[in-house]
């Protein structure tokens, strides 16, 4: 309890924090007012505790990663149905010349396996790959405002099958779907009871007012409360607790931060059972006692609203998500045993993908911190490193005994998980490339900080391709596009514009997705905020959301007024090679202009520091700003 001890007694940073009034944006970036959804259902039996009830009478049992869950694969028959109305509507407003996109659905439309498979990928990063990240989706939604009109991609999201989130990105994906997939218009509005308000930082808490009735004295003892009787039950807690309840409070649209509301009850909700919405999952990784470094042979779980567990050979199973906290041994619950409910709370969920703390001490030297602050952040994260407190612990350990001849989990009581990026795969490609699960292309949205000022340079699709070059080991038999070094993505500017990998795919291993890479770049703001920038004010927030929209779109295609159709034939290229479709010529173009030709050059370049191409005035800030000297006072308190 020592983390939020220190802050209860620290409320007063709330005054060094800047008064920030949200202005809206030029038309450009306004959307009208729309009210955010009904959440996901609040299921949990007492909130954020977990509860021991009464095992059903077919009580729960791990699976073997053999195969998709029986779950995913009923419910793919309707989801993949539900594409088709959606592609034919995006190849109405998104052409390719001298060929009928949507007259192509139609006619495959019979056979789900011919139908184009769309995945979307949202990198980590904190608050800048969420809002980045939002800017995607956005333009990808059609329920977008002018989405659907020319030079825009409105309607990609609706006909996507999956859609994955990792660390801010998966705060991202959590946040859209416990509100019962809320458009990023709903979730930016400024209404009353409105969710994304990121001028509070999760040290302060939410403003008085709306669904939050609360100061930042009762903020703080609400999560510590929470916190202390999810550890009175018996069941063990971390700093990622406070963490993950934290974030609920700007992510969840209810009271207190929804703490009934679980990952596991977006299954329960009737459109998600009806197949109206793409997937959802979330990724993090696994980490041994006593690590600190991840290395590239991590363990990647993922969450979706079925299941939690990984199709690694060091787990190669999945263990039901509702159950969670429930010990199993060798994949069966004890008869002595009873089950658990309530452990797979939306905000852990997505505080276990986003465990950050590890990763802040490890790059601690790297930030723009200010040295005092550095000494102290280090000494605070060396003594939670040491207490193992840095991570999201998960015991009893699902995987107990669960192939224990393979598995170097399989002998511990509890299962340590940590930020998904840590093995930097910072884009949640792995459970996308699985072969069980189809994907033709990912669109995959990296707004990752590699470079010295932030910028992402590949760095995430070059731990994926060198992972999968182990295909009889922890790649499993995966493929991957090959990928160039990231000196190459700087000197060819493929970290400047969107770029595909995997174009021919006969020259793969095995069968892969094509990759459309969509990094971070400024067109109008300099979006490259700092990771560990906890504050953003609605204007600001908004003006990296629209940066995000035009990354994605190419500035409404003004920077290639073909970069819609050639969306349209990435979408479409796998499709075309299983029913033998002639390519048209104008994809042919795109892939000629947006595929990488296996050029490489891997000099060292100097620093990459992009300029805006839509010029104007940023509206970006130093991160080390006004709000610093509150986050150094409570490192004070911390470190007492």
């Amino acid at each position: 309890m020592r983390f939020l001890d220190a802050i209860l007694g620290s409320v007063a940073l709330a005054g060094l924090l800047p008064d920030t009034t949200a202005t809206p944006l030029d038309s450009l970036a306004a959307d009208a007012a729309v009210e955010v959804a009904r959440r996901a259902l609040p299921n949990a039996p007492n909130g954020y505790t977990p509860v021991n009830v009464s095992c059903p009478e077919s009580r729960p049992t791990l699976r073997s990663a053999t195969a998709l869950s029986p779950n995913e694969t009923s419910w793919l028959e309707k989801r993949r149905n539900n594409t088709i109305q959606p592609m034919k509507d995006f190849f109405g407003h998104v052409t390719v010349a001298n060929f009928d996109a949507a007259g192509y659905i139609d006619k495959v439309s019979n056979n789900a396996s011919a139908l184009p498979n769309i995945a979307i990928a949202v990198s980590g990063g904190g608050y800048r790959a969420l809002m980045n990240g939002a800017g995607t989706i956005k333009a990808f939604d059609s329920r977008t405002e002018n989405a659907t009109a020319s030079g825009h991609l409105g309607g990609l999201l609706q006909s996507a099958t999956y859609l994955a989130g990792l660390s801010g990105g998966s705060w991202l994906v959590g946040s859209i779907y416990v509100n019962n997939f809320s458009s990023i218009s709903a979730l930016q509005a400024e209404t009353v009871g409105s969710v994304w308000e990121f001028g509070n930082s999760i040290f302060e808490g939410p403003d008085e007012g709306g669904l939050q009735i609360l100061d930042s004295a009762d903020y703080f003892k609400q999560i510590r409360d929470a916190v202390a009787g999810k550890a009175d039950a018996g069941f063990s807690t971390s700093i990622t607790d406070y963490w993950g309840r934290a974030l609920s409070y700007q992510l969840i649209n209810a009271t207190d931060g929804g703490p009934n509301y679980t990952w596991s009850s977006i299954a329960l909700t009737q459109d998600f059972q009806d197949g109206n919405m793409p997937m959802p999952i979330v990724v993090s990784d696994g980490r041994n006692p006593g690590e600190l470094l991840i290395g590239s042979n991590a363990t990647v779980f993922e969450f979706n609203p079925w299941e939690f567990g990984s199709f690694d050979p060091t787990i190669y199973g999945f263990a039901p998500l509702e159950y969670l906290g429930t010990k199993f041994v060798d994949g069966k619950v004890p008869n002595n045993e009873t089950c658990v409910r309530g452990f797979d709370n939306a905000g852990y969920v997505m505080g276990t993908s986003s465990t950050l703390f590890n990763q802040f001490l490890l790059q601690i030297n790297s930030t723009s911190l200010p040295s005092f602050l550095k000494d102290i952040f280090s000494k605070i994260l060396e003594d939670l490193g040491r207490d193992n407190e840095d991570i999201a612990e998960y015991r009893p350990n699902p995987f107990y005994e669960f192939a224990n001849r393979s598995s170097p989990y399989a002998s511990q009581q509890s299962l340590n998980m940590v930020d998904g990026g840590e093995d930097l795969e910072n884009i949640p490609l792995h459970p996308l490339i699985q072969p069980e699960r189809h994907v033709d292309v990912i669109f995959a949205v990296d707004s990752s900080a590699d470079t010295t000022y932030s910028w992402p340079n590949g760095t995430s699709l070059v731990a994926t391709y060198e992972r999968s070059l182990n295909r009889t080991g922890i790649a499993n038999g995966t493929a991957f596009p090959a990928i160039p070094d990231q000196n190459t993505f700087v000197n060819l500017g493929l970290n400047t514009r969107p770029t595909f990998f995997g174009c021919n795919s006969s020259n793969m291993t095995g069968p892969s997705p094509l990759i459309v890479y969509l990094p971070n770049y400024p067109y109008m703001e300099f979006s490259n905020v700092s990771t560990f920038d906890p504050s953003y004010d609605n204007t600001q927030r908004d003006a990296i959301i629209l940066n995000g929209y035009n990354v994605a779109t190419m500035a409404n295609a003004t920077r290639d007024s073909n970069w819609p159709t050639c969306v349209a034939c990435a979408i479409l290229s796998r499709s075309m090679e299983r029913t033998n479709t002639a390519v048209p010529d104008n994809c042919t173009q795109c892939f000629s202009k947006y595929c990488w030709n296996g050029t490489v050059d891997s000099r060292t370049p100097s620093d990459f520091e992009p300029l805006r191409l839509l010029g104007g005035a940023s509206l970006a800030v130093p991160p080390t700003s006004m709000l610093m000297a509150a986050f150094a006072a409570a490192a004070v308190f911390l470190a007492a």
